[in-house]
């Protein structure tokens, strides 16, 4: 069960925001869970250790208990009472070496939906502080090359760390705006794109300060941007996932509708993950209606599974007709 923040009471909503989102869903639930205490979660990097490696090493301090759609995944508590009781994973040995990163359950959802193979060529186009990016390592098994490309250098700095800690070989990290990509093919894309990330609420209470409709327009502005400039490089037959930790239509279901109107060749697939719950796709939005193909797209809200908000899309490009 969700653990309440003591001042939930105080913490306030602004009117626009309740209005919104009681459009969008279930208020009084959504409410409660972002109010709650997020669970903590790790991923397994197998790059240096394998999975029952890792539990048998914690579970005589720590209880592991299995993230259903991700096998390297574990959400984690430890077994101590009171003052006793630690929560400062990321200070254990184990995290200093690399052996698992610290990783929001439903944020290991769009590598496994991009299913990255070993040998390809694969761009994170926004890959700072480097959890999706070192979990794609792991699964190409550090063979092929992965681009991890950010927009400045101050957010460089974690991910290069990252990427050092956790053993990754294959990556060459790049400096620029993602928009900037050109002449060049990749088997697969990540494209986890910077948003206003009402889904993280739970983790972070300024999104609620910073949180209005000018700044989710103007985020949407950039998020199609990104999009097409990915669909553009990516091989055809390739796999791109677009994906947010935003819970906004302007951002989600209208970047992919997008997406899908302005190129014939790009087809939506279904995103199905075991043991994961999930919610209706919006396909109508203040007088914007989408595709029915959207209806592929993965919406999770955080009461849905306890977690974080997540929104991922998977779109092929399709090869032309010989």
């Amino acid at each position: 069960m969700a653990v309440q923040f003591p001042n939930k009471d105080e913490i306030e909503f602004k009117e626009k925001f309740v209005e919104r989102y009681s459009k969008l869903t279930d208020w009084e639930e959504f409410k409660a869970c972002s109010l709650s205490f997020l669970r903590r979660s790790i991923r397994v990097n197998t790059l240096k250790f394998s999975v029952e490696k890792l539990k048998k090493r914690l579970e005589g301090k720590w209880e592991l208990e299995q993230v259903p759609w991700c096998g390297e995944g574990f959400w984690i508590e430890h077994k101590g009472i009171g003052e006793e009781k630690r929560r400062d994973i990321g200070n254990l040995i184990e995290h200093s070496l690399g052996y698992f990163y610290t990783q929001e359950a439903a944020s290991m959802i769009p590598p496994l939906v991009l299913a990255p193979q070993e040998h390809e060529i694969i761009l994170d186009i926004a890959a700072s502080p480097g959890s999706k990016t070192t979990q794609i390592a792991q699964y190409m098994k550090n063979t092929g090359v992965l681009i991890a490309n950010d927009y400045t250098s101050e957010r460089m700095k974690p991910l290069g760390l990252n990427l050092q800690r956790c053993g990754v070989s294959n990556a060459v990290m790049t400096l620029m705006q993602g928009q900037w990509f050109r002449n060049m093919e990749f088997d697969r894309i990540l494209v986890d794109a910077p948003c206003s990330g009402t889904g993280t609420i739970r983790k972070s209470l300024k999104t609620l300060r910073m949180w209005n409709p000018n700044m989710v327009k103007r985020l949407s502005i950039t998020q199609k941007q990104l999009v097409e400039t990915a669909f553009n490089i990516l091989k055809p037959g390739g796999t791109m996932v677009y994906s947010t930790c935003s819970l906004e239509p302007h951002e989600d279901e209208a970047v992919v509708d997008f997406l899908v109107n302005k190129f014939e060749n790009a087809r939506l697939e279904e995103v199905n993950l075991p043991g994961l719950k999930r919610s209706e796709p919006i396909l109508e939005f203040e007088k914007e209606k989408y595709s029915d193909e959207i209806k592929k797209c993965l919406r999770i809200w955080p009461q849905d599974n306890d977690t974080e908000g997540f929104f991922v899309a998977k779109i092929r490009k399709e090869k032309p007709a010989l």
